[in-house]
């Protein structure tokens, strides 16, 4: 049995490399979020420190490898074959938890899985062995874990709206004029904070750092807190002398890979304290004689875990930052709802959500009717809004709410680490992203009830997770308890099946995404031309092709070809729906020369979305027809069909050659198509009129097909128009003109 457990614990540390890519791609939002989302820098640069963070950070995690030994359970209590087997559940629901929300572009707590994870898998197997499952689990420590972890949801929530408040007051949003006189001060606080953390609390589970140095800082910390305090205040003050410095970026790149440093050394534990405590317990087994029933009385000492392990971590997790596409998901989605801008939200409404707004409404109502006037004003002064011209290509916030965002949490993560308390990175920094945003008014009227529901969506989701992870670590703990080695194989295929799909998946919905055009973002006066053009002719020829193949699935009633039909139809609609939501945006970034052109801009959209609609009423209705086996059309109904197929073709491939080539002068001969076309559309109408007096065909099949004639109708009216109008928003735009 030693050469099986030997393969077992380096299959769990192939697991765990998975699970350390799986990880980051979910928590680099906790350390991203503020740099990326306020710009400080390059995405190079920002990527650069991130990175050197987690890796000095990672080698500073072994004092919280306790946490997955026996911060949930008793380990003496169990013998070493039972310990493997929740291990290894825990590391297999881990990994199917992580990829599921990473997925869904939602961030989740790795800590709150982890812990309920342990908590399922060891109840699973308590159940077996009998007796009292408090004399399995650590109940007190548990418990401990657990009302950390909320308490710092409000917590977090807490600190960021009423620190960001107090900032904005002193700052207000036009800050650069007020950095001369408190930039230094704030900078020197800032990054004291960020001392603290990193000298004091992060450097205390070091394994190279020495008992003296260690006890000279703690006997030290006021000296070093207020030297720290007074140097970096006088050095940003001379910087902003002499240099004109923004102490703001460096607080905001110093805050990231504090952050950063927080991540590994906090949440390393999550990711290969698991592991390492299986090859711990290895290690005791074979030192026993083989005596699978050992007591797992060695899991109960304080270790250090190698410094050499927490390197080789850091370096997977570096790795994985770079690469991962999930990660990015799951940054936009942080970003997004606490983004200062208006623009397309993600996240819909709730009853729940639309009454907490209209309650926090009243509220502020009532509470300004008794604010004196004074008070008040000072008040809208300092939140004041930048003016348009000055916020046009802005980033998603300001310097001031970033360096908030990462001071606070730094703060409230330091805390957590040194009371040992595997306190959740994701759930600090997200709610204090959304104290500051809340405090920032950037949850306005216009977007409070959908920016709510976000949060309620993602905490809801923290909820779930640890729901899931109890109940998923339990069944899979069970059913290896039940099946051995073979159960194991086969949960370890599903787990590396389900990465695999999820991946294919990713990198599919990345293309789509860059073939579709969602980057509105890289829309600027120059590429306006050339985008609109792209976006027409793509959804005209995209409504050639699914037209032909409604027809085509009509006519040999192929229910295969029809469904292909009917989701590429669903996608078009999305996308045209995307570039709806955001015409502010685009239009924002046309000159002033170019505004009334705006207007033509608008109009091809709704063009455009016509189109889709009409083709939407053609496609499903025929989906409907041959998936219910209702009769087939008649030989007249579907040669004229065809006919039509075919006249409509060459009609759209007019337009698109004209508007790709930005040439409109056979306007005349589109519309005498246009024409040809509609008297066609009337002839077969009449036609079936005929047969329906008749009674030559089904009343079923005739509403089917008198309705494809009057959406083909809309179809080709809404085709010219559209022809028009980007024509007249082409020839409308200075930069155009060379072109027409």
């Amino acid at each position: 049995m030693e050469t099986v457990y030997l393969i077992l614990i380096i299959v769990l540390f192939l697991l765990a490399i998975i699970h350390l890519s799986v990880g980051v791609s979910n928590d680099a939002v906790n350390f991203l979020n503020s740099a990326l989302g306020a710009r400080a820098a390059s995405y190079k640069v920002i990527m650069l420190i991130a990175a050197l963070g987690v890796l000095i950070g990672a080698t500073f995690s072994s004092g919280m490898m306790e946490i997955a030994r026996s911060g949930i359970f008793h380990p003496q209590m169990f013998y070493f074959n039972e310990i493997i087997l929740i291990f290894a559940a825990v590391i297999a629901t881990d990994i199917i938890l992580l990829d599921t929300f990473n997925t869904l572009g939602l961030p989740t707590s790795t800590t709150v899985s982890i812990v309920f994870e342990l908590f399922g898998a060891s109840v699973a197997i308590a159940l077996v062995k009998g007796g009292a499952i408090g004399q399995y689990i650590n109940s007190s420590k548990a418990l401990a874990i657990i009302s950390g972890i909320l308490l710092s949801v409000v917590l977090a929530f807490g600190f960021g709206l009423l620190v960001q408040y107090i900032a904005r007051l002193l700052f207000s949003f036009n800050y650069k004029k007020r950095l001369n006189y408190l930039g230094a001060p704030f900078g020197g606080f800032s990054i004291t904070v960020i001392v603290y953390f990193m000298l004091i609390k992060g450097i205390k589970g070091a394994s190279f750092v020495t008992t003296e140095f260690h006890n000279w800082i703690q006997e030290n910390t006021l000296l070093i807190l207020g030297g720290s305090f007074v140097v970096f205040t006088i050095l940003f003050q001379l910087l902003r002398w002499l240099f004109n410095f923004n102490v703001l970026r460096i607080i905001v790149l110093s805050g990231t890979f504090a952050l950063a440093m927080a991540f590994a050394g906090n949440d390393l534990v999550n990711f290969i304290g698991v592991p390492l405590a299986a090859f711990d317990s290895y290690k005791a087994y074979i030192e026993s004689g083989s005596n699978e029933f050992l007591e797992m009385v060695s899991l109960t000492k304080a270790v250090q875990t190698p410094t050499y392990f927490l390197l080789a971590a850091g370096v997977i997790m570096v790795t994985s930052l770079y690469t991962s596409k999930k990660a990015k998901a799951v940054i936009e989605t942080t970003i997004n709802l606490s983004r200062q801008e208006q623009g397309q939200e993600r996240f819909g409404t709730t009853q729940l959500s639309r009454t907490l707004v209209r309650t926090a409404v009243n509220l502020s109502n009532n509470v300004e009717k008794i604010m004196p006037k004074k008070a008040k004003k000072f008040i809208e002064r300092q939140f004041k809004p930048l003016p348009k011209e000055e916020t046009k290509d802005a980033p998603a916030f300001d310097l001031v709410r970033a360096s908030v965002s990462l001071v606070v949490a730094s703060i409230l993560i330091a805390m957590g680490t040194s009371l040992k308390l595997p306190l959740s990175t994701t759930y600090v920094t997200f709610m204090v992203a959304m104290g500051t945003s809340l405090a920032d008014r950037a949850w306005d009227r216009e977007s409070a009830v959908y920016r709510v529901t976000g949060v309620f969506s993602v905490v809801g989701g923290w909820f779930v997770t640890a729901f899931c992870a109890f109940t998923l670590s339990f069944i899979i703990a069970s059913f290896f308890n039940l099946g051995g080695f073979y159960a194991i194989a086969i949960v370890i295929a599903i787990d590396l099946f389900l990465i695999a799909r999820s991946s294919k998946k990713q990198k599919k919905k990345e293309t789509q995404k860059e073939e579709e055009g969602y980057e509105i973002e890289l829309i600027n006066e120059k590429t306006i031309v050339s985008y609109s053009t792209q976006i027409i002719s793509d959804t005209i020829q995209r409504t050639q092709t699914n037209y032909k193949r409604a027809i085509e699935a009509l006519i040999f009633y192929d229910q295969k070809m029809i469904k292909k039909a009917s989701k590429a139809v669903d996608k078009m609609a999305k996308r045209t729906k995307a570039q709806k939501d955001n015409i502010t945006v685009v239009i924002s970034k046309l000159s002033e020369e170019s505004a009334d052109s705006g207007q033509y801009y608008v109009q091809m959209l709704d063009y455009l979305r016509e189109i889709i609609h009409s083709l939407n009423f053609i496609v499903h209705p025929i989906q409907y027809h041959i998936d219910n086996n209702h009769k087939e059309l008649s030989a007249p109904q579907l040669t004229e069909l065809k006919t039509l197929s075919g006249e409509l073709a060459r009609f759209l491939t007019k337009i698109t050659t004209e508007i790709n080539g930005h040439n409109f002068t056979h306007q005349d001969k589109i519309v005498d198509e246009q024409q040809k076309l509609l008297q066609i559309i009337d002839l077969f109408r009449k036609n079936e009129i005929k047969r329906i007096k008749k009674e030559a065909g089904s009343t079923r099949n005739s509403l089917l097909y008198i309705g494809i004639l009057q959406e083909t109708k809309n179809l080709c009216l809404f085709s010219i128009n559209l022809y028009k109008a980007e024509r007249d928003f082409i020839t409308s735009q200075p930069i155009a003109n060379e072109f027409v």
